[in-house]
């Protein structure tokens, strides 16, 4: 399913027609989780950046299910330094980048955080490549759950290209993984960067995919969020939320590639740091109880597990 019929990109520049469908889907997919919420709705910041074009940030908060989520938008373009080049493994300084990234923090440690990023680059050199991902992190892993998240996944990746699902959720594995905890964030999903316009495939076929991946995430966190919204909980479930909150917190400040990118291009600040949780703990060598809820998912949180 797409969210948008894509006119052919040699009748428009490849830029436009995804930067164009990067707006639309933001505006589809704050749709689908302001109706899983039921309480609350995005509130719009439009933003410009120095080096040409900008974003619209969609923030919502206090809702009956999320306490803070973001759903941004932005198209940009400019001129990095040399060494922020380097940095980034780009081609060349000039580049032009549109995407949307999202995160979601629920009020309730039984409604998983969630993640999804699409995104299109061209350097200044005429490289063009796509990227993204999407991932799940239970505070409390529920297995069927897990399992269905990904057998989701894997059908939407099957459509395009059977090696995707097995590629990108063992790159998910390896890169939303905290090697100073040597643990995964969470259940992980799919991750991929760099699929490159003529050497692994066209424009249409992978911008097809890359649709496909926003339509796969709108469609099962909405379903995540209704079907645990109404479960209770406890004070302490609510407490080891904080401190999975706090690992959340510690990969996108240190590891995350693309806080990495906006940061160093200039971004805006209020934007790139949405991702992070409303409140966290930290708390001296905290270990769960043996046998508890707490050490089961703790023990989740490996690589390599096949959930589909």
């Amino acid at each position: 399913m797409s969210i948008v019929t894509t006119p052919a990109h040699e009748l428009i520049p490849a830029r436009t027609t995804v930067e164009s469908w990067m707006r639309e889907f933001q505006n589809w997919l704050c749709r689908q989780l302001e109706t899983a919420d039921g309480g609350a709705t995005f509130r719009q910041d439009a933003w410009e950046h120095a080096g040409g074009g900008g974003g619209l940030t969609h923030v919502i908060g206090n809702g009956d299910v999320l306490e803070k989520g973001g759903v941004n938008f932005s198209a940009v373009s400019g001129r990095m330094s040399e060494a922020a080049a380097r940095q980034l493994l780009m081609p060349d300084p000039g580049y032009f980048a549109t995407g949307v990234s999202v995160v979601q923090h629920p009020r309730s440690p039984l409604v998983p955080i969630s993640h999804m990023n699409v995104r299109y680059f061209e350097a200044g050199n005429g490289e063009a490549w796509f990227g993204g991902g999407l991932d799940l992190t239970p505070i409390y892993v529920d297995e069927a759950q897990a399992r269905w998240f990904h057998e989701q996944i894997k059908i939407s990746c099957d459509r395009h290209d059977a090696s995707y699902y097995p590629r990108f959720k063992q790159w998910a594995d390896e890169y939303f993984y905290l090697p100073h905890r040597q643990e995964t964030r969470g259940v992980g999903g799919i991750f991929f960067d760099r699929l490159t316009v003529g050497r692994d495939g066209s424009f249409e076929e992978l911008f097809a995919f890359v649709q496909d991946v926003g339509e796969v995430y709108g469609r099962t966190y909405a379903e995540l969020m209704r079907r645990n919204r109404d479960q209770p909980h406890t004070e302490a479930q609510k407490q080891w939320q904080l401190v999975r909150r706090g690992r959340y917190a510690e990969f996108n400040l240190a590891i995350d590639r693309g806080t990495r990118f906006g940061l160093e291009t200039g971004g805006r600040t209020e934007s790139i740091l949405m991702s992070l949780p409303p409140q966290c703990e930290w708390h001296y060598d905290f270990q769960p109880a043996p046998n508890s809820p707490e050490a089961a998912t703790q023990a989740w949180l490996r690589q390599g597990v096949e959930w589909a």
